[in-house]
């Protein structure tokens, strides 16, 4: 390493808990660049992406409510720390202008149909107090301005500073829902373990801890008695030793004043998370997709039409590996097993017919023996995910991978034209078998391709630099687990990305 330490970064190095071997690597990352995945196609309906008709999504459904009465441990896993502030950021923008009226037909549109929003009643309340007027006689005079400040300010409902899991979403007669309250009722509906236990987890940043627990501690008990459901709720933090370092523009450390600058690693930390949880299926789902009760049954099935193709597929893999290690296997079963591993895992090896049974059963071993995740897919409408591709490993083997732009190298035309006709995309609807044949817990940390990751710019107090982002949780941090690909429908995905789309009648609950 080209440059040296001094004693104030190796006692911060020491207590995030980073090396300085680690720290060598992520500099060769920024130095070197991040190589693209070699791609061989993209997945579709017709090749990659399976489609299930009526009567296999009652099969595997049933299949996955036969599962939910054995001893096993079934969890939700919703990360959950990310800031609202980018769903106001029209909001915000308005409230910095000069104009006092609103121009922007997104903001029109937000006064326009205030009353729709779950949390108006709150807003109104804050309004009364702060200026003595109500929200219609602040519009009526004009004082846009006053509403937005209530919203948004530390005074008001501070929307502008929570993250999106405390915000009110949805209105019931009953009262009004968070997205956290919103994914324990859910999990009443798709993820209940034996004697009605619904164990969901949430990834929360330490400034927000507190009132995560707190909004928990309040309705926790009223979800229980109304869903006839036990709930367990945990929370974790992103690890501090997954933080990476800031450089500058010619590779060098990043320093504020003489301190070093650390980043949080992006979604592709919690990873560390996911393997800290003692579970046999986890479903994975971001907290801004959520809807009201009228449109959860539908969600619900498809959640368990995922499940139970996973418990299907995890079967196989058990039978083939226990008859693998049993020694008792003819020419006929290694051949078995790699038509699965080809059409059902869609794992591609040209080698293998050069290769002698010996050779083939350790290829086998290798490849079985990995957890198994289920992602579903919707239709490509223009939204921002990752897509389903074949992609290239480390070991020359083809596999599914589910890739963000960043990781394909959209320079090469063919590349490019793979890229743009891509029919299908991850709304991180996932559902993650934990565990091997044997019942023992996978080490999640063994199946990631750290050669992915993303280098980003930013700027820090107006100097420049460069951020280094751990591969994504659903993209190299997953890169070689076992993975499925499943159309589901596009009714199943309704995030929450600006505050308006609380107005589209997904998430109106009338």
């Amino acid at each position: 390493m080209h440059y040296k330490f001094t004693d104030q970064d190796k006692s911060l190095l020491e207590e995030k808990g980073i090396s300085i071997e680690e720290i060598g690597k992520q500099i060769a990352c920024f130095e070197e660049g991040i190589s693209f995945l070699e791609i061989t196609g993209i997945a579709t309906l017709d090749k990659g992406i399976v489609q299930l008709n009526d009567e296999q999504k009652r099969e595997f459904v049933s299949l996955w409510d036969d599962y939910c009465q054995t001893n096993c441990d079934i969890m939700k896993f919703v990360p959950a720390s990310g800031a609202a502030s980018r769903m106001f950021k029209d909001v915000f923008e308005f409230k910095d202008q000069i104009n006092a009226i609103p121009e922007a037909d997104f903001m029109k549109t937000f006064f326009a149909h205030i009353r729709q929003f779950a949390f108006y009643s709150d807003l109104n309340s804050i309004c009364l107090k702060e200026y003595g007027k109500d929200i219609p006689a602040l519009l009526s005079d004009g004082e846009y301005k006053s509403v937005v400040s209530g919203l948004l300010s530390e005074n008001g409902l501070n929307y502008g500073n929570l993250p999106k899991g405390l915000l009110k979403f949805h209105s019931y007669s009953e009262g009004d829902r968070t997205p956290v309250e919103e994914h324990l009722v859910e999990g009443g509906m798709y993820a209940c373990s034996k004697g009605k236990v619904v164990k969901v987890h949430f990834t929360v940043s330490q400034e927000h801890r507190k009132l995560f627990e707190s909004l928990v501690a309040h309705v926790k008990s009223v979800y229980e008695r109304k869903y006839n459901i036990k709930l367990n709720i945990s929370f974790s933090e992103q690890k501090p030793k997954t933080d990476t370092l800031a450089v500058n523009e010619d590779n060098t450390p990043f320093r504020e004043g003489d301190k070093l600058l650390f980043r949080p690693g992006g979604h592709g930390a919690l990873i560390e998370n996911l393997n800290d949880l003692q579970a046999d299926v986890v479903f994975i789902k971001n907290i801004d997709n959520v809807v009201p009760d009228k449109l959860k049954e539908d969600e619900a099935v498809y959640k368990k039409a995922l499940a139970g193709y996973l418990v299907y597929v995890q079967k196989q893999c058990f039978e083939y590996m226990s008859l693998l290690d049993s020694g008792e296997y003819l020419r006929e079963d290694l051949l078995q097993m790699l038509y699965f591993l080809q059409n059902t895992i869609n794992v591609k090896n040209p080698e293998t017919k050069y290769l002698e049974d010996a050779e083939l059963v350790l290829y086998l071993k290798s490849k079985l023996n990995r957890p198994v995740r289920v992602c579903g897919m919707v239709k490509n409408i223009g939204e921002p995910g990752g897509g389903p591709f074949y992609a290239v490993n480390k070991d020359n083997t083809i596999s599914l991978q589910i890739l963000e732009s960043s990781q394909i190298d959209l320079n090469d035309p063919k590349k490019k034209l793979m890229f743009e006709s891509g029919t299908h995309f991850n709304p991180v609807d996932i559902v993650c078998g934990l565990k091997d044949y044997q019942g023992q817990k996978y080490n999640l940390k063994s199946f990631v391709d750290t050669a992915t990751g993303f280098i980003s710019k930013k700027s820090k107090n107006g100097k420049n630099l460069k951020a280094l982002e751990l591969p994504g949780l659903w993209n190299g941090a997953m890169s070689d687990w076992n993975t499925i690909f499943i159309e589901v429908p596009l009714s199943t995905f309704n995030p929450v990305k600006t505050v308006n789309d609380l107005l589209r009648r997904q998430h109106q609950s009338n």
